[in-house]
């Protein structure tokens, strides 16, 4: 997989405060020059000039145009709309808000729909939010702090008293999240993923006497759709493939930023402990 060095990305030293420094930032971030951004935003090299300068106050259309046409994240760009001295235009609230409790549901309706497969929900920083019942089954073994309060499927998943020991595949498995990543912090420039990203890369891929210390290499990768994954459990080899949907939403933050993780067996064998897993928490 090809990797990104996101030291070369344009860095925040400090959160931008005036509209011109959102801009700015955004513009650098995105490798557009004033007079490229021009022309995709239709509007004048000098009147851009101005904006970004402060010399000039963008219209509310013109900042809707510009976030456009840099994909700024819906979060940052309620910040743009303040910064020019306007509303904020996408609601942020948390999904246990009790004004999301319907989209909630239905999040949550998805998940156990897809049983007996595992499924699980994860926020903008790959926290656990949401699970199907088959999700704790399989993180049985796991140092007890690292399922303790706020989860993070990324730091679970690799570290080595974690996840990582069970997973076969663990080196293909690690250079599939880290490409994910650091896709999401092109996207982004969220500096909490950064940091992440760091935290993950020293990790060791697993210990000597681990199941998957083997560094397996599954066929059947296709990058941005499905990922193969084996996975080693008391009840046997899972061999799995992974994909990920996104709830894109055009007016609430919590909603566009949600993922879901969801696994299928790639084999009978694998289906059947499945099935056998949730039979066991069903009866």
């Amino acid at each position: 997989m090809r990797s990104m060095d996101t030291s070369a990305l344009p860095q925040r030293s400090a959160p931008p405060t005036s509209f011109g420094e959102h801009l700015r930032h955004w513009r650098q971030r995105r490798r557009y020059s004033q007079m490229d951004l021009a022309h995709v935003a239709e509007v004048s090299t000098r009147h851009l000039s101005c904006v970004e300068t402060g010399r000039a106050s963008p219209s509310r259309e013109m900042v809707l145009r510009l976030v456009e046409r840099l994909d700024v994240p819906l979060r940052e760009r309620n910040a743009w709309l303040v910064a020019a001295g306007f509303a904020p235009m996408y609601r942020a609230r948390p999904l246990d808000d009790p004004g999301m409790a319907s989209a909630r549901a239905a999040v949550q309706r998805i998940l156990d729909c897809h049983e007996p497969w595992p499924a699980l929900a994860m926020d903008r920083h790959w926290n656990l939010v949401m699970h199907n019942r088959l999700v704790p089954l399989l993180l049985d073994g796991a140092a007890p702090a690292l399922l303790q309060g706020t989860v993070n499927v990324l730091r679970l998943s690799l570290h080595p008293q974690g996840l990582a020991p069970r997973i076969a595949n663990l080196r293909q498995w690690r250079e599939h999240l880290f490409e994910r990543l650091r896709q999401q912090i092109r996207a982004t420039g969220d500096a909490v993923l950064v940091a992440l990203l760091e935290e993950l890369k020293a990790y060791p891929e697993a210990s000597a006497d681990a199941p998957g210390a083997a560094a397996v290499e599954l066929p059947g990768e296709h990058p941005g759709v499905l990922m193969p994954f084996q996975f080693h459990t008391p009840h046997g080899v899972l061999q799995l493939v992974s994909t990920t949907t996104v709830f894109g939403s055009p007016v609430d933050i919590t909603l566009q930023e949600l993922a879901m993780e969801t696994f299928f067996p790639a084999d009978d064998a694998s289906a059947a402990v499945l099935r056998a897993l949730l039979d066991a928490v069903s009866a």
